[in-house]
C-alpha cells in the first residue's frame, strides 16, 4: 500500500507532477504529449512506482476526456475540405483504410492470431492521429500546403471510419438478448439509431441555434453548456446501447453548423488535452508488462508495416492519381503511425471481451513505437525526401498532371523577381512590385493562393524552394532576383544553398524575424534582408507619433480629418505641395506633414513631399476618400528604366588621358560616371584621389548609369 493510496488528491497531484516532468522531457525530444502521457501511466502504474490506486476516479476523468475528444472531432468536421481537395482525399483515405486493414489482417493471421483478434489489430493499424498530424504540420507551417490539405482531408475520412467502427462494435459487438432473434435485435438497434439521428436533426434545426445565441452572451455559460451537452449526449447514447463516443460525436456535429463552433472548440481544446491525460495514464497503468514482453516481435512487425507500408500505400494511390512523388511522400508520412482512436477501439474491444490484455498490449506497443518514430519522419521529411528522391521515381507518372495545373509559368524574356511565399507579407510585396511594373513569378505551396494570383494573370508555380526539382521549372537564368518572404531560417538557408549549388548569378533577398537572423543571412550571402517586423514597427511608431501631434480631438465639426502616407512609388513623391491638385480635384486641404518624427504645421507651397511622409488632410468625407485614392496613384514607369552598370576602360598611349589627372579629365562632370578602381601593374587602387595621374597600361573600373556608361564608351581617346 503506497502513501498516495490513502489520499486520492495526493495521488492525482503526484501523477500530474510526474506528467509535467515527462512532458518537459518529451518537448526536448520533440515528441507528442501522447507518448509522455503513456509513459506517465506506465511509471505511475503497479509495474513501477505504484502511485495509481484510484482507478475508478481516473477512468471517469478518462471517459469525459474521450467524450470531449469525439465532441470536438464532430464540432470541427469539415466535409467541405474533402470536396476542396478533390477526389484525392476520399480516394486516398478509403484506399489506405482498405489496403492497410487487408494487409494487416493477412499479417495478423499469418502469425497465428485468432480471426477476431486479427480484425481488431488490422482496424487499429488503419487510423492515424489527427491531433498529432495537425500539430506537426502547423508547427512546420505546412498545414495550408497541398500535401497538408490532402493529409487533413483523408484524416477526416479516417475519423469518420473510426466513428463507424465504434458504432458497429457497440451495436453488434455486444451479446444479443437470449430471447430476441438476431433480426429483431438488428431492427431494434436500427430503430434506436434512426431515432437518435432524428432527435439530433430536430434539435439542430429548431432548438440549438436559438439556445446558443442566448448562451453566447456569457462565454463561461457557453463552454459549460458545450461540456454538458457532450457528456449528456454520450450518456444518452450509452443508455440506448451505443457507445458514449458515438453520442459525443453527434453532439459535436449538432453544433458544427453554428457560428459558435470555432469559439467553443478553441476553449475546449486545452480541457480536452488535460482530461485525455487520464485516459493514457489509465491505459499505461493497466498494461500488464508480463504479457507485453511477449508481444515485442509482433509489435516490431506491425510497426514496420505502419511506418513503411502505410506511406507506400499513399504513394501508390497518389502517384496513380497524377501527383508528384514528393507530395505523395509528404502526405504518406502523416499516416505512418496509429492514433488515439486505435487505442480507444482496442480498449472498447477489451471491455467487450473480444480481445485479450495481450492484444491490447500489442496495439499499445505499436502505438508507442510508430508515434515516436513517425514524429521524426515528419519533422525531417525534407531531408528524408532528398535521400529517397531517386528510388521514389517509380511512384510518379511521367507527367504528374494533378500538380501541373497549379503551374502557369509563361515564357518570359526576363523576370525581375521570383517571389517565394505569397502569404500576407508576400502578397503585399507582390502587389507593390506589380504597381511598379515589375515582372514576377510567384512560388507557393498553397493551391488556393496560387489560384488567386493565376486569375490575375501572374505566373505561379506550386512548390517550395527546399525541393531541388522545383528549380528545373524556374527560369533562373532570366531572373534578376529571388526573394523569399518565408519566415523560416532553415528554409531560407536551404534556398540560398540550393541557388548557389545551381550556379544562380542573380541576387537573393531573404526575410528575417530578428537582427540575429538578418546577420546570419547577410553572412551567408544574401544581398538584401527584409525585416518586416522592425520596419512595420517603425512605420507604426511614425503613424502613432503623427496622430498624437496632428489629429485633433473628436469634435462635432462639419469637416473630417485623415492622415495619408506617401508611398515610395506615388506619382506625387518628390513634388512640391503647389503641384498637388488636391484642392481643385477633391476640395481637401493639407494641414501638416510629418517626416522622421517631426511635425511641420502649415507647410508652404514650395515644400517638397518625399516617400514616407504623412500628410494630415482636412475636408469632407467623400473628398478625403478621393484624395487618398489620388495620392495613392503609382508613378508612370518610364520605358527603359535606368540600370546600374559597370565597365572597364583600357588606357593606352593613343589616349589623350595619359599623363592627365582624374581631376583634369572630369569624368563625373562630363559623363556622370565615377572611377572606382585603377588596376596598375598587378595592383588595385580603390577610390583613387583626384590628383592621380593615369599611365599607359592602366585599366579603369568605371561605375554609373547604363546611359552614362554607354555615352562614355562611344567617346574615342576620351
Amino acid at each position: 500500500m503506497t502513501l498516495t493510496a490513502f489520499n486520492p488528491f495526493l495521488e492525482i497531484a503526484a501523477i500530474l507532477g510526474l506528467a509535467t516532468v515527462l512532458s518537459f522531457v518529451g518537448q526536448k525530444l520533440r515528441q507528442p504529449l501522447i507518448i509522455m502521457f503513456l509513459a506517465t501511466g506506465i511509471l505511475a502504474g503497479p509495474a513501477c512506482l505504484g502511485i495509481v490506486a484510484s482507478h475508478e476516479q481516473i477512468a471517469l476523468l478518462a471517459n469525459i476526456g474521450i467524450s470531449l475528444l469525439l465532441f470536438i472531432v464532430g464540432l470541427k468536421l469539415d466535409l467541405n475540405l474533402i470536396r476542396t481537395t478533390g477526389p484525392v482525399a476520399l480516394a486516398t483515405g478509403v484506399g489506405q483504410i482498405v489496403f492497410t486493414s487487408a494487409i494487416g489482417m493477412v499479417l495478423a493471421l499469418a502469425i497465428g492470431m485468432p480471426w477476431l483478434h486479427a480484425v481488431y489489430v488490422s482496424v487499429a493499424l488503419t487510423f492515424s492521429s489527427t491531433i498529432i498530424i495537425v500539430k506537426l504540420l502547423s508547427d512546420k507551417k505546412e498545414i495550408d500546403s497541398l500535401h497538408g490539405q490532402i493529409a487533413v482531408g483523408f484524416l477526416i475520412v479516417q475519423d469518420i471510419a473510426a466513428i463507424l467502427a465504434l458504432v458497429l462494435l457497440t451495436t453488434f459487438g455486444a451479446p444479443a438478448l437470449e430471447d430476441v432473434s438476431v433480426l429483431e435485435s438488428s431492427l431494434l438497434i436500427l430503430a434506436k439509431g434512426v431515432g437518435l439521428l432524428v432527435l439530433v436533426a430536430v434539435l439542430m434545426r429548431y432548438v440549438l441555434p436559438g439556445l446558443l445565441r442566448r448562451l453566447a452572451q456569457s462565454q463561461e455559460l457557453l463552454v459549460l453548456f458545450s461540456i454538458a451537452w457532450a457528456v449528456l449526449m454520450g450518456a444518452g447514447s450509452e443508455l440506448l446501447g451505443f457507445s458514449k463516443e458515438v453520442g459525443a460525436f453527434l453532439a459535436g456535429i449538432s453544433l458544427a453548423s453554428t457560428s459558435y463552433r470555432d469559439a467553443i472548440g478553441a476553449r475546449l481544446i486545452t480541457l480536452r488535452d488535460f482530461l485525455l491525460l487520464f485516459f493514457f495514464i489509465d491505459l499505461g497503468a493497466r498494461l500488464d508488462w508480463s504479457t507485453v514482453g511477449s508481444q515485442v516481435g509482433p509489435a516490431a512487425l506491425f510497426s514496420v508495416f505502419v511506418l513503411v507500408g502505410n506511406p507506400i500505400i499513399v504513394l501508390v494511390i497518389m502517384g496513380l492519381m497524377g501527383y508528384r512523388r514528393r507530395t505523395g511522400l509528404l502526405a504518406g508520412l502523416t499516416v505512418a503511425q496509429i492514433s488515439e482512436f486505435s487505442l480507444i477501439v482496442a480498449a472498447l474491444g477489451l471491455g467487450l471481451g473480444h480481445i485479450t490484455a495481450e492484444v491490447m498490449g500489442l496495439i499499445t506497443l505499436v502505438g508507442v513505437l510508430t508515434i515516436f518514430a513517425s514524429t521524426y519522419m515528419i519533422l525531417y521529411s525534407g531531408p528524408l525526401y532528398r535521400l529517397l528522391a531517386n528510388p521514389l521515381k517509380i511512384f510518379e507518372r511521367r507527367h504528374p498532371f494533378r500538380e501541373a495545373v497549379s503551374d502557369s509559368v509563361r515564357e518570359l524574356p526576363f523576370v525581375d523577381v521570383i517571389l517565394v511565399g505569397l502569404g500576407n507579407f508576400g502578397s503585399g510585396l507582390a502587389e507593390d512590385l506589380l504597381r511598379r511594373g515589375k515582372t514576377i513569378i510567384g512560388v507557393d505551396f498553397d493551391p488556393l493562393t496560387l489560384e488567386k494570383w493565376r486569375a490575375r494573370g501572374v505566373s505561379v508555380l506550386y512548390g517550395d524552394m527546399s525541393d531541388p526539382e522545383l528549380l528545373d521549372h524556374l527560369p533562373l537564368n532570366k531572373a534578376r532576383w529571388v526573394a523569399s518572404t518565408v519566415r523560416a531560417r532553415d528554409l531560407n538557408l536551404a534556398t540560398l544553398s540550393v541557388l548557389t549549388s545551381r550556379g544562380y548569378e542573380g541576387k537573393v533577398a531573404l526575410t528575417a524575424v530578428n537582427q540575429q537572423e538578418a546577420d546570419l543571412y547577410e553572412k551567408a550571402g544574401a544581398q538584401v534582408v527584409f525585416r518586416p517586423f522592425s520596419d512595420a514597427a517603425e512605420q507604426a511608431a511614425d503613424a502613432l507619433s503623427h496622430a498624437m501631434g496632428a489629429l485633433p480631438i473628436n469634435i462635432d465639426w462639419p469637416v473630417a480629418f485623415k492622415e495619408v502616407r506617401i508611398r515610395s512609388d506615388s506619382a506625387f513623391a518628390g513634388y512640391k505641395l503647389i503641384e498637388f491638385p488636391l484642392r481643385t480635384a477633391t476640395g481637401v486641404s493639407i494641414l501638416a506633414v510629418s517626416r522622421a518624427g517631426q511635425l511641420n504645421f502649415d507647410p508652404g507651397p514650395e515644400y517638397h513631399v518625399y516617400p514616407g511622409d504623412r500628410l494630415l488632410l482636412m475636408g469632407q468625407e467623400e473628398g478625403l476618400r478621393k484624395a487618398e485614392k489620388l495620392l495613392d496613384q503609382p508613378a508612370v514607369a518610364e520605358e527603359g528604366e535606368e540600370q546600374f552598370a559597370i565597365t572597364e576602360l583600357d588606357v593606352s598611349l593613343k589616349c589623350r588621358c595619359v599623363g592627365e589627372t582624374l581631376s583634369a579629365l572630369k569624368f563625373r562632370q562630363r559623363y556622370g560616371v565615377t572611377v572606382a578602381f585603377i588596376h596598375r601593374d598587378g595592383n588595385q587602387f580603390a577610390a583613387p584621389q583626384p590628383d592621380e595621374i593615369l599611365r599607359d597600361g592602366d585599366r579603369l573600373i568605371v561605375i554609373g548609369s547604363a546611359t552614362a556608361i554607354e555615352k562614355l564608351k562611344q567617346q574615342e581617346n576620351l
